[in-house]
């Protein structure tokens, strides 16, 4: 019986990079499925942190010691099987396809998966792989006096779409097997592809998987495909499909030298103590296939349709004295936005909460960078009280990322929004959020104060990411808003272009969050803050916003609001309020 359901979409292949938890990724599998049998289809690729699964099916005592003293967690599972582990240099894959039901169903579709990994060990220098009767999975030497299992495969198939996958060791620490009993399986080994000789790097072995994904799953129907970062040339790879240059001889940023590349790179007008930043940000640039001699020059000058114009009238020296009066501080002035004139002229401003200094360190961000001090405790009750003076229908609420707190910042979320609620029960209020590090339990602190809007920025490309904000991660981002969108929250996210993306990888991110349903995402062209931070690669025209707005539509977003000078907070009411077929912002 044949596992395939036939429907016509896109197959979206994503390398979603190493060391990604697997609790973010259960999320985002999750959101892909609940999209459907009529949705496009996913497969997923990346490396977890260590952490050992159980599934449904799991023994106890096959979890031989406990997790944390090797530094690894214990998570439940919801797929068949016992006790497996995941962990770097472990190639996992998740695809999320639309399938058949049905008697032989889920048995067809386990075979495809191992045929799958079975042909990929073929085109790697491993062509003895097979299987095993009565053990799912792939095995070496399945015929012989010594089976090795090199390839787990744990599926969930339900409502016609699937979950899970398989997890094929590739340069594996298989010490890491010694503490449980794998798959229930007493007395069989495992192996992994370097343990037997074929040391492919990841890179080749990704590549591989998705060259025979597209071949067997994507036959007649468009394939996209788009990479995090991925050392040892993916991010070569998707640069030369999209059109833009690498840097020749540009070294792994991660192993801390840009080489020769300095010279070229450094922006006169950025010389001065902290001359090595700017150098790194576009090492990391480099990497991703961004050529950094063909970035615009800090000062190059901007179109008209970049430039703001300044009024600092009667509302904007109003909203100016009752915020600087309460003691509080906004992301409009933090971050140097170019709508600040035209927004407190309104009467609107984002209040950004949980102190003014920022643990992150994002390229493309104005904010402080420095150690913050604790949390003011009376600052929920200043934001109320402005949010009341200035009588805002919206009201949006930001912060600073704060990884030095357990939460990361959540409980300054949830006292803010309450004393909004309970001065001023009529306003919507809407919160742009940070990741909070991934934590569930945090994110659930914000998302059981039901704010009306829950914004999250995943901010660029997934080939981008690790140079725009190195500390954050985009499949993090997709889980924390699949969260909220598994909460019942209406979700919202931005992304800045003119950082070296393609219009089809932007296209690309507005698939993957209409699919996790994302209701609301705006679009707006990035601006240097200054010298150190990365380079503008180009200007987009209003026309090209029009038309980046009208794909994102089409794409089942039910709102894109994109022009030159969007950003999150800019036009929040409206854009809450804006019909699936308004015109971009």
């Amino acid at each position: 019986m044949s596992f395939r359901l036939n429907h016509g979409r896109t197959l979206r292949l994503r390398w979603l990079g190493d060391r990604v938890a697997y609790r973010d990724a259960h999320a985002l599998q999750r959101a892909l499925w609940a999209a459907g049998p009529g949705a496009d289809d996913w497969l997923l690729l990346l490396e977890h942190s260590h952490v050992y699964t159980a599934g449904a099916r799991a023994k106890p005592e096959h979890m031989l010691v406990d997790p944390g003293s090797v530094g690894a967690e214990l998570v439940k599972a919801d797929r068949g099987g016992d006790i497996t582990y995941h962990g770097p240099g472990q190639l996992v894959g998740y695809p999320v396809l639309s399938v058949l039901s049905g008697p032989g169903a889920t048995p067809a579709y386990v075979h495809e998966l191992e045929q799958l990994v079975i042909d990929a060990l073929a085109e790697l220098g491993l062509p003895g792989a097979g299987r095993l009767p009565g053990y799912p999975g792939v095995w070496l030497d399945a015929d012989g006096p010594q089976p090795r299992k090199i390839c787990a495969i744990g599926a969930r198939h339900s409502r016609q779409r699937t979950m899970h996958g398989f997890a094929l060791n590739v340069g594996t620490d298989m010490s890491m097997f010694e503490h449980i009993v794998p798959c229930g399986i007493v007395g069989k080994a495992v192996t992994s592809m370097a343990a037997e000789g074929a040391e492919a790097p990841m890179a080749e072995v990704v590549g591989t998987f998705f060259d025979l994904a597209a071949r067997r799953w994507g036959s007649g129907r468009k394939v996209e495909r788009q990479d995090c970062w991925l050392s040892g040339g993916t991010g070569a790879r998707a640069a030369a499909a999209s059109g833009s240059g690498r840097v020749a001889g540009t070294p792994d940023p991660a192993e801390g030298s840009v080489g020769a590349l300095a010279p070229r790179a450094v922006d006169p007008l950025s010389r001065s103590r902290d001359e090595a930043q700017p150098v790194r940000l576009l090492g990391r640039l480099a990497a991703a296939g961004v050529d950094p001699g063909a970035a615009l020059a800090v000062r190059s000058r901007k179109p008209e349709w970049l430039r703001a114009r300044a009024d600092m009238g009667t509302g904007y020296r109003s909203l100016h004295k009752t915020v600087h009066g309460l003691g509080l501080a906004t992301v409009c002035e933090e971050a140097g936005c170019p709508n600040i004139f035209e927004c407190w002229a309104d009467g609107t401003a984002t209040f950004m909460i949980n102190g003014e200094h920022c643990t992150r360190a994002c390229g493309f961000c104005q904010v402080s960078t420095a150690k913050p001090l604790p949390l003011d405790p009376g600052e929920p009750q200043r934001v109320a009280e402005a949010v009341a003076r200035l009588g805002l229908a919206h009201a949006v609420i930001t912060c600073v990322a704060r990884d030095d707190l357990a939460d990361g910042g959540a409980s300054g979320f949830a006292a803010t929004i309450e004393a909004v609620r309970s001065r001023c029960p009529a306003t919507a209020v809407e919160v742009l959020v940070s990741d909070c590090k991934g934590d569930p339990t945090s994110l659930a602190t914000i998302f059981e104060r039901r704010p009306d809007v829950l914004n999250h920025n995943v901010e660029t490309v997934p080939r981008l990411q690790r140079a725009v904000r190195p500390s954050a991660s985009y499949t993090r981002s997709l889980a924390v808003l699949s969260r909220a969108v598994g909460a019942g929250l209406v979700a919202k996210s931005g992304l800045m272009v003119g950082l070296g993306e393609t219009e089809d990888e932007l296209y690309g991110v507005f698939a993957d969050l209409a699919a996790i349903g994302v209701s609301i995402v705006t679009v707006g062209q990035y601006l240097r803050p200054s010298a150190k931070h990365l380079p503008v690669t180009r200007w987009y025209s209003p026309d090209e916003f029009r038309r980046i707005a009208d794909t994102g539509r089409r794409l089942g977003l039910r709102q894109v609001v994109a022009s030159p000078l969007t950003r999150s907070s800019y036009h929040a009411r409206q854009a809450a309020q804006l019909p699936s077929t308004a015109a971009a912002g």
